[in-house]
């Protein structure tokens, strides 16, 4: 079987880092770990052209050589997605399709008319669709309600990645989510028991990925790499004495929950290893929506209080933060501002809550009939929307909270001064490579376009970088190469703010940051729905 793997492109979105990543001279933040195993699950007499269309796109041989065409896709890659479904298509080509997004919503593929959708995790269903393929069927649909055992995954194809077009690899080490959060659908796509690989099953992934070549940084995918305490601290007990043999050639960055600050042995255990960053769900400091959605373990411990402990550990903390919680207080928007500033956090992902498909407030909506059909994150795969449910404030009042804590926080004196402020609470360990690594040859390169864009070319912000990076490279000069990523992507949340503002003036009819009546308007906005 030719058989052409096509993984669809991202708009530019709050993690595409698109300027950054020009900046550095690479294409793409992340390759596509899913579609790359699923590539490995594939008969071994089976050709293969792998095309990841954020890095490389697929020309119009590939499409007259294969049989069967595989996409894999999120839901903000919804746009390219279905054009890739209707060209393969009208091509008479035979379309398979899984991943998260159809998964979710599997009626959208079969709307672009997608052969096979293979559903849920690969290593249940895949072998269903190739059994099916064996056996002649033109179309199916393959579903597992089992969870597979992970130490059974294949190792991923990562022979079939442009390496060099990547700001990081990634690996994943566990599947699943203990906690049981109203909003969020990684519990309903992969369960609440935290499936985790062997230790010596990564190791070989790491030493897979050194012998083609990388150094750098590594993203941990796990949707919370600490979901499976005991076995996380087996597997660091056994990548700390690997890095040192190897001579530390990755640092590493992952998705955790807040908890992780509870437990002073696996901090300590995760810095040893290498890994110098940790994105937190924080979602928001008011405690009554915490409770509201039930994310419960965000309200045993202040969370001011835990930032600080992972920043002394030697960790640089991304986070996430949500508007719209049902019985949300006005002003909760500027209590976000508030926390980001006494955190220092530099990149918040602030967004407005969407009610995802399958997840518990999704059926608690549909039950109380607020969800709205044909708008927000479900609808356009866009994350710049408003919320796709009646809530419990004026929806004028949330937008509004949004797009001015977004263009606030990414103001870019306002960024730069938490970028300086974090790298000086990270309290690093003594060896120099713990921390944010550029992609081999890239370094100069990145100083260059940092000391023209922020260094000279920009007024407002030119003497400002230049105390700021004086002043780590005398006091702390091992974050220099973390400060230096975080000033670039800077270049990307500078353009990204105008175009989430625009986006949200699009929604509306109207610019959020200059209205002053706001429940007037709320006719209007739902009339625009």
């Amino acid at each position: 079987m030719k058989t052409l793997l096509l993984y669809p492109q991202f708009p530019q979105s709050f993690w595409s880092y698109d300027r950054a990543m020009e900046m550095v001279g690479i294409k793409a933040v992340i390759p596509p770990l899913g579609i790359i195993t699923v590539a490995a699950l594939l008969p071994e007499d089976w050709e293969i052209r792998f095309y990841d269309r954020n890095v490389s796109l697929e020309t119009k041989a590939d499409w007259e050589w294969c049989d069967l065409v595989i996409l894999s896709a999120m839901l903000v890659q919804k746009p390219d997605f279905h054009a890739l479904i209707q060209k393969a298509v009208q091509l008479g080509k035979k379309v398979a399709v899984g991943g998260p997004y159809p998964t979710s919503v599997p009626q959208d593929a079969l709307d672009s008319g997608a052969h096979y959708l293979i559903l849920d995790e690969g290593e249940m269903t895949v072998p269903q669709f190739l059994e099916a393929i064996c056996v002649g069927k033109t179309q199916g649909i393959f579903r597992s309600t089992e969870k597979p055992d992970v130490t059974t995954s294949p190792m991923p194809r990562f022979d079939l990645l442009k390496r060099d077009a990547y700001f990081m690899m990634a690996i994943q080490f566990s599947r699943g989510c203990p906690f049981n959060c109203e909003f969020c659908d990684i519990i309903s796509l992969y369960g609440r028991k935290p499936r985790t690989k062997e230790p010596n099953q990564t190791l070989a992934e790491l030493q897979m990925l050194y012998d083609l070549g990388w150094r750098g940084s590594l993203f941990i995918v796990d949707d919370n790499f600490i979901g499976n305490q005991r076995n996380v601290k087996r597997l660091l007990r056994e990548l700390i004495p690997w890095m040192k043999q190897h001579n530390h050639p990755f640092t590493f960055m992952t998705e955790a929950s807040v908890n992780l600050a509870e437990d002073d042995e696996l901090l300590e255990l995760m810095v040893e290893a290498g890994f110098y960053a940790v994105f937190l769900g924080i979602e928001t400091p008011d405690q009554d929506s915490l409770v509201v959605t039930r994310k419960m373990q965000n309200t045993r411990n202040p969370l001011v209080e835990a930032c600080r402990k992972i920043n002394e550990a030697g960790l640089l903390i991304y986070a996430g933060f949500i508007l719209g919680f049902d019985g949300e207080r006005s002003g909760a928007g500027e209590r976000i501002q508030a926390f980001v500033e006494q955190t220092s956090i530099p990149q918040p992902m602030l967004g407005i809550l969407q009610a995802l498909p399958n997840t518990a407030l999704w059926n608690r909506l549909q039950t109380e009939q607020r969800l709205i059909e044909g708008v927000g994150v479900t609808a356009t795969g866009d994350q710049n929307t408003l919320m796709n449910f009646v809530p419990t404030r004026p929806i004028a009042e949330i937008a509004k909270e949004y797009v001015e804590g977004f263009w606030t926080l990414y103001e870019p004196a306002n960024y730069l001064r938490r970028c300086f402020q974090q790298c000086l609470n990270i309290v690093p360990p003594d060896r120099r490579s713990q921390t944010m690594q550029l992609p081999l040859g890239k370094e100069l390169r990145l100083f260059a376009q940092l000391i023209w864009h922020q260094g000279l070319r920009r007024p407002s912000i030119r003497v400002q970088f230049w105390r700021q990076l004086w002043t780590l490279l005398l006091k702390k000069p091992q974050v220099i190469n973390m400060y230096l990523g975080l000033c670039a992507m800077g270049e990307h949340f500078w353009e990204y703010r105008v175009l989430a503002r625009e986006r949200m003036t699009q929604q509306l009819g109207y610019d959020p940051l200059e209205v002053s009546k706001l429940r007037e308007l709320e006719p209007m906005v739902l009339r625009n729905i």
